[in-house]
């Protein structure tokens, strides 16, 4: 069954009704129709999936995240009164007014300059293969969340049946760019020997 055309509701409901019982768009495993049916609702609603990933990302911290403090609207009128009135109110120009609005804009200027910009971030979902049906998966998930790292966050995780008894771990973590390195990390864990056999990056979305 194919599942393109994300802009009907019509398709979303479909998708819905026939994952009710099903892992995958087609047989036991991930295929091609997976990717085209992600990539096709990614493409249609893109800050709606950013937004999902990186909520999904947090799921360990549902219960200990603050409550909502402010409305969408109080926010808005917060924003308003920090924004700086370059021009002021007065009609009459004079050189008092044009002076005090040039130091207006150069302390507009040096305060934006000196605002820290945000470390740039990722959502990655990795798949870690164990051996065998025989692994200890708890163990595994325990070791691999035991890994830290400097601008690394783990978020949910879930197991996936493969085939032949056997689960996958795929799991999902923020990362900082400039400080976290996938390949590095990939080794990390599978230098579990005893448990893990890859690891594959499944998605990766910058925030």
């Amino acid at each position: 069954m194919s599942f393109s055309d994300f802009s009907k509701v019509e398709t979303l409901q479909k998708l819905n009704t026939f994952l009710a019982d099903k892992s995958y768009i087609e047989g036991t495993s991930a295929t091609q129709a997976d990717v085209s049916a992600f990539k096709a609702f990614q493409s249609t609603y893109p800050e709606f999936s950013r937004w999902f990933n990186h909520i999904a990302s947090k799921a360990d911290q549902f219960e200990s995240l603050p409550a909502a403090t402010s409305t969408p609207a109080a926010a808005e009128e917060e924003d308003d009164d920090d924004e700086v009135d370059l021009f002021g109110s007065d009609d009459d120009v004079d050189e008092e007014a044009e002076q005090l609005k040039a130091k207006r804009i150069a302390e507009y200027n040096e305060k934006k300059a000196a605002k820290p910009k945000a470390a740039a971030k990722s959502i990655v979902t990795l798949d870690v293969k164990p051996w065998d049906d025989e692994t200890d998966l708890e163990e595994l998930v325990a070791n691999v969340k035991n890994i830290e790292m400097d601008g690394l966050n783990w978020g949910a995780h879930q197991w996936i049946p493969i085939g032949f008894g056997i689960k996958k771990l795929q799991i999902n973590m923020v990362i900082e760019d400039a400080k976290v390195s996938l390949d590095e990390l990939q080794q990390l864990i599978e230098e579990d020997e005893d448990h893990v056999q890859s690891t594959d990056v499944a998605a990766m979305q910058k925030l």
